[in-house]
């Protein structure tokens, strides 16, 4: 009788670091999440420490394994899905950081994008990687580590820099210092890649400062990425399969594979990809143009709209406002009034997103008199989570050429029915949430169980996908209208502050 395979999939977020083993078959066997300190070191200015994100991986294994009961050896294959524009410097002998990572949402080389968009090198930009020039991304993140931290550059100079997003960093270490790699999903975010060839671009690391010889090797999502090497709880020879930045992998883990599928992602921020199959389409409505993944050498491509709060928001009024004790207890308070009582929120807490691309703006409550409650401003929340949501799919619909028919959503905030029912009536679709929500880390699993050949194919994955309920818009055209309308205003005067 053949003995069960498992695979391990990680998935290093924003704000914690879960694992999660799937059985060939695709079921859950267990999970375990970890979570870790952020840094605010100045206005607009987040960072992690990378050596406290390898310990948070390491306990969520250790709890995943333990809970599991299953013998670490008959893990045949390891998923990485990860923060994407999120970097690391770190020494290419020791392993040690140079510096905490500088996180995708911080927003500290604002004043040096602006500087090259006056330089006119945006459209320039765009070309070559299908991003705008913003902090989000990963290579103003890395000129910044290279002008301000001698170490690094000296490094750089010494030949012993590693320099790169998230899974490259997991990589190295999982194993043993030998893979030093990354995926070309992740890659696309750094805005150093050449999103036509699918290469390092010689200008753009010119233009930034950076040199080919300090950036990782860059593979397909489903390759061969290395081995686990003296990493425990883990045995040594795990191959490390299956790599995908972490809206990608949501994508992949939606089996969204044919072109015209779309999903959103509703975690510390709100992510939503449609799948432009092998089109490259170059977004006229400020969205992002991405690889989505490549597999065998078949690459797909994904428009893509990011709204760069949505549970923060929640967990700001969580921990900022004091309005609630856990995350969970937002939708109660929600549905505590009976509307939003005229309140808006806009939520660029850390700046606007798609389509706006607004890194000075911040967060406006509007609307609110006397009457106001905790109830109202929870529910303003939501719906302004919702209505920069919209913006987004709005956007994509016009870039694609087609009206959407239905969307996939997960992510924690997606099991929020007052939040999915107001973005059905919103965007006047069919929101679709499958039974396992945490879609990320199961796209990583997928890809990873691909590459060691426990799913022959992407359709042996569509088999497994199971839907746990849908949302059907239900608001009157008249009220819509109105509420757009409304949140129109409050947008423009927070894009005036």
């Amino acid at each position: 009788m053949k003995s069960t395979q498992y695979v391990l999939s990680i998935d290093q977020g924003t704000t914690g670091s879960t694992a999660m083993i799937l059985d060939d078959q695709a079921r859950l066997v267990a999970k375990s999440n970890t979570e870790f300190q952020q840094y605010f070191p100045s206005s607009g200015w987040v960072e992690h420490d990378p050596l406290e994100i390898l310990q948070s991986v390491t306990k969520s294994i250790e709890q995943v394994l333990s809970t599991s009961g299953i013998d670490p050896k008959s893990i045949a294959g390891l998923g990485i899905t990860n923060q994407r524009e999120t970097v690391v410097a770190w020494d290419k002998k020791t392993g040690n950081p140079y510096h905490r990572a500088i996180v995708w949402q911080c927003r500290r080389t604002s004043r040096e994008c602006q500087e090259l968009r006056r330089q006119g090198l945006d459209a320039w930009m765009r070309e070559k990687t299908g991003l705008t020039l913003d902090p989000y991304f990963s290579a103003s993140k890395m000129k910044w580590l290279m002008d301000h931290v001698p170490h690094i550059s000296q490094a750089s100079d010494e030949g012993r820099l590693c320099m790169g997003t998230i899974d490259s960093f997991l990589m190295f270490h999982l194993t043993g210092f030998e893979s030093f790699r990354t995926d070309v999903s992740n890659a696309s975010r750094t805005m150093l890649l050449n999103i036509n060839t699918l290469e390092w671009d010689t200008e753009l690391l010119e233009l930034f400062g950076i040199s080919r010889q300090d950036l990782p090797e860059l593979c397909e999502s489903v390759d061969r990425f290395g081995m686990t090497k003296s990493w425990d709880p883990l045995p040594d020879g795990i191959p490390i399969s299956g790599v995908a930045g972490d809206q990608q992998a949501a994508l992949f883990g939606q089996t969204c594979f044919e072109p015209g599928q779309s999903k959103c992602t509703y975690g510390t921020g709100a992510f939503a990809l449609v799948n432009t199959g092998n089109q490259l389409i170059k977004s006229s409505q400020g969205l992002l143009t991405t690889v989505a993944w490549s597999i065998k050498g078949q690459r797909s491509y994904a428009l893509e709209g990011s709204a760069f709060n949505a549970g923060s928001v929640i967990q700001w009024l969580r921990d900022g406002l004091k309005l609630i004790s856990h995350s969970s207890e937002i939708e109660a308070l929600a549905r505590s009034v009976n509307d939003h009582g005229g309140v808006y929120l806009v939520p660029a807490l850390t700046g606007l997103g798609a389509p706006h691309w607004n890194a000075q703006a911040r967060g406006m409550l509007s609307g609110f008199d006397r009457s106001t409650s905790r109830g109202h401003i929870a529910r303003a929340a939501l719906e302004g989570i919702a209505f920069e949501v919209f913006e987004l799919f709005q956007a994509m619909q016009k870039d694609f050429g087609k009206l959407f028919r239905q969307c996939f959503v997960d992510g924690g905030a997606s099991q929020n029915h007052l939040l999915m029912q107001f973005q059905s009536d919103l965007c006047g679709f069919k929101l679709v949430r499958p039974q396992m929500v945490e879609t990320t880390v199961l796209g990583a699993a997928y890809l990873a169980g691909l590459g060691i050949g426990l799913w022959s194919s992407q359709q042996d994955l569509q088999a497994l996908h199971e839907i746990e309920c849908e949302f059907t818009p239900k608001m009157s055209p008249k009220e819509r209208d109105q509420r757009l309308g409304a949140w129109s205003l409050a947008l423009r005067r927070c894009l005036m502050s």
